[in-house]
Order: structure tokens, then C-alpha cells, then sequence
């Protein structure tokens, strides 16, 4: 018997016939998967309501906050705010969006642009935009300049680092080929790096969607005179628990809405790659 004999792994073909292979998969796709937690939350909630385990002061039931959310919706208050919080959380993902983007290509592509930009951002990675928020009340004062800033830099951020990082992990093949083929500046951006940070671009827009409706929460509730935020502060003011928790699942609907469509774009955007959740 030889070293090569002895040495060599034991493939699917040669492995004993009675024995079956081991899936090591998470196994097929659950259908409609993604609603399961959330309906099972809402199970919970719902029977310890109806048991009486959840005092209604503390926490309406479930049937009590969509009676109360119908009422919002026909005398229109819920749609009004709605619309003014979707309005300062787009424009504030959109204006931190393309930074994060436009900085992660500069410090990506350069040695210069990351030895500049890539330490003051990471000095803002470490504290969190809500921390700001005494200084840019200073700055800006309380108007809506002050809270679409707020959410823009709760946004850049994530966007930034995860683009960077799928930039300077595109395989340097890639960028071998370039150079061999003589590329210009902008078709090599255009045809190895944007392709290549993509991946990573996507990741950062699901926790920047998120991002912009955390930092949405609280701007809200600092002086404002319209939105969701503003809604349920002025309904703890006056004890009402029922639109607090209007607003609150409100708040989760939309980042979880916003995190699917990120992420539909992303399995469309990347339908060629082979990935465990395949």
C-alpha cells in the first residue's frame, strides 16, 4: 500500500454504498418564511392580551391598536405624518447614500483618498450620529435641515465602509486583466470595480434603509410639529399607549419593508452567485 493510497480523501463515489450523503445545507426555502416570526409575535402578543397577562395600560391589545389605527386613518392624521416622515427618511437616505458611495470610490481607488478620508470616517463609525444630535441642534437648529443631517449621517456610513470594503476585496486577477487590456480609468471603474462592489454596496444599503428609520425615530421627537415621531409623543403626553404602539409597529413595518426590497434587489442584482441560501 502507498503513501498516496493511504493519504487520499475519501470522495462521495467511493464512500460505502449504504451510507447516503449528509446534506450539510439549511435545507429548502421555507415559503412565505419571512412572515413566520413576526405572526408568531404577534400570537404571543394577542393571547397574553386575551388572557389578561398584559395590563392595557402598559401594552394595548392587538385588536385595540387597529381599531386605533383605522380611526388615525380616517381622520387622516396617520397618512399626513406618514408621508412627512417617508419624505425626511428618502431624502436623508438618498443625500447619505450617494456620499457613502462618492467617499468609498475616492478612499477605494487611491492610496491618497483612503490616507484622508478613511480615519475621520472611522473616528465617525465610533460615534453614533445620535450622539450628535446636541451639536447639530446647535448648528442647525430644530427645522427639518437639522433632522434630514441627522439621518444622512446615520446613513453614509454603513454605505461607506461595506462599499470600501468589497472594493479592496475585488480579486486583483480582475484588475490584472485591466491592465492588460489596456483599460481607461472609467471602464475599468465601470466594467471590475462597480460589478465588483456590488456585493458589498447592497449590504450596506440594507443597514443604511434601517439606519435612516432608527435616527427618523428620534429626530422626530425632538420639537417636531408633524410626522410619526411627533405623533406619539404627543401621545404620551396624554397617556395614549394605543398610538404608541400605532407608531411603533408602523416604524417596523416600514424598515422591514424597506430591508425586503433591498434585499429582493440584491438576490436579482446577484442571481449569478451560488451562496449556502441557495
Amino acid at each position: 500500500m502507498t503513501a498516496t493510497t493511504l493519504t487520499r480523501p475519501r470522495s462521495a463515489a467511493t464512500a460505502p454504498a449504504g451510507r447516503p450523503r449528509r446534506r450539510l445545507k439549511p435545507g429548502r426555502p421555507i415559503p412565505f418564511g419571512a412572515a413566520i416570526g413576526p405572526l408568531l409575535l404577534l400570537a404571543v402578543w394577542a393571547a397574553g392580551s386575551a388572557a389578561g397577562w398584559l395590563d392595557p395600560r402598559t401594552l394595548s391589545a392587538p385588536w385595540t391598536v387597529v381599531t386605533t389605527a383605522g380611526d388615525l386613518i380616517a381622520d387622516g392624521r396617520l397618512q399626513d405624518n406618514l408621508a412627512i416622515s417617508a419624505q425626511r427618511a428618502g431624502l436623508g437616505l438618498a443625500i447619505g447614500t450617494v456620499i457613502g458611495t462618492v467617499l468609498a470610490l475616492l478612499a477605494g481607488l487611491s492610496r491618497w483618498g483612503e490616507a484622508i478620508l478613511d480615519g475621520p470616517i472611522q473616528i465617525k463609525r465610533a460615534i453614533p450620529a445620535l450622539a450628535l444630535i446636541p451639536l447639530l441642534v446647535l448648528w442647525f437648529g430644530i427645522g427639518e435641515q437639522m433632522k434630514v443631517i441627522t439621518i444622512t449621517l446615520g446613513v453614509f456610513v454603513p454605505v461607506y465602509i461595506h462599499t470600501h470594503n468589497g472594493l479592496r476585496t475585488i480579486d486583483s486577477r480582475y484588475v490584472e486583466l485591466g491592465e492588460s487590456l489596456r483599460l481607461r480609468r472609467t471602464a475599468f471603474i465601470r466594467r471590475i470595480v462597480l460589478p465588483g462592489a456590488l456585493p458589498g454596496f447592497l449590504l450596506g444599503m440594507r443597514f443604511a434603509v434601517v439606519g435612516a428609520w432608527l435616527s427618523l425615530v428620534v429626530v422626530e421627537q425632538i420639537n417636531s410639529t408633524s410626522g410619526i415621531g411627533y405623533m406619539m409623543e404627543l401621545a404620551r403626553e396624554y397617556g395614549q399607549t394605543d398610538v404608541i404602539i400605532v407608531g411603533l409597529v408602523l416604524y417596523g413595518l416600514l424598515g422591514l419593508l424597506s430591508d425586503g426590497a433591498v434585499r429582493l434587489a440584491q438576490r436579482r442584482a446577484l442571481s449569478w452567485r451560488r451562496t449556502l441560501a441557495d
